[in-house]
C-alpha cells in the first residue's frame, strides 16, 4: 500500500502543472484591479499562440497586452471599456470566446461545415463502393484477333 502511494505521489509530481505566465513586475498593487485584469485575461487570446489566454501565455504580445488591460484599468476603464479597446484594436479574434455575429458566423459554423463535408464525402465513398459493379462483356472475334495481332507484333 506504501508503494502505491509513493508511486501515486511521484506521478503527481511529474504531471503538467498550467501556471500563468503573468509576471510579478505586471502584477498591480491593488488586488481588486490585479482580479479584474486576471479575469479579462482569461477571455483573451494571445494572438501568437492561438488556443491561450493572454493569462497563459508567454509571448511577447501576449506580455504586451496584459499591461495594455492593467494600464486601462488603472486609468480607470470599466472591464467592457477594457475589452471594447483591445477588441477595437486586434478585432472579434482576439477574443476567446467571440460574439456571434455575421462576421464571426465562419468562426461557429466552420467546424460543423468541415464535419457534414466530411461525412457527406464518406458516405458517397462507401455508396460507390457497394454499386454492383458491370461485368465485363466478352470480346468479340475481332477483338481477339486484334490483340492478338498486336501481341505477336510485340517485341518483347
Amino acid at each position: 500500500m506504501t508503494l502505491r502511494r509513493l508511486l501515486l505521489f511521484l506521478c503527481l509530481l511529474l504531471a503538467p502543472v498550467a501556471a500563468p505566465a503573468v509576471e510579478p513586475n505586471e502584477i498591480l498593487d491593488d488586488p481588486a484591479l490585479e482580479a479584474r485584469a486576471r479575469d479579462i485575461g482569461k477571455n483573451l487570446r494571445c494572438l501568437v499562440c492561438q488556443n491561450q489566454s493572454i493569462d497563459d501565455s508567454n509571448a511577447a504580445l501576449a506580455k504586451d497586452l496584459r499591461v495594455l488591460v492593467r494600464e486601462r484599468l488603472v486609468a480607470g476603464d470599466s472591464d467592457d471599456e477594457t475589452i471594447d479597446f483591445v477588441v477595437a484594436r486586434y478585432g472579434d479574434y482576439v477574443l476567446l470566446k467571440p460574439p456571434f455575429k455575421p462576421v464571426t458566423y465562419l468562426l461557429w459554423f466552420g467546424p460543423l461545415l468541415l464535419l457534414a463535408l466530411a461525412l457527406i464525402g464518406v458516405w458517397a465513398f462507401y455508396r460507390s463502393q457497394r454499386r454492383p459493379q458491370p461485368a465485363a462483356t466478352p470480346l468479340s472475334d475481332e477483338q481477339h484477333e486484334l490483340a492478338r495481332s498486336l501481341l505477336k507484333d510485340d517485341p518483347q
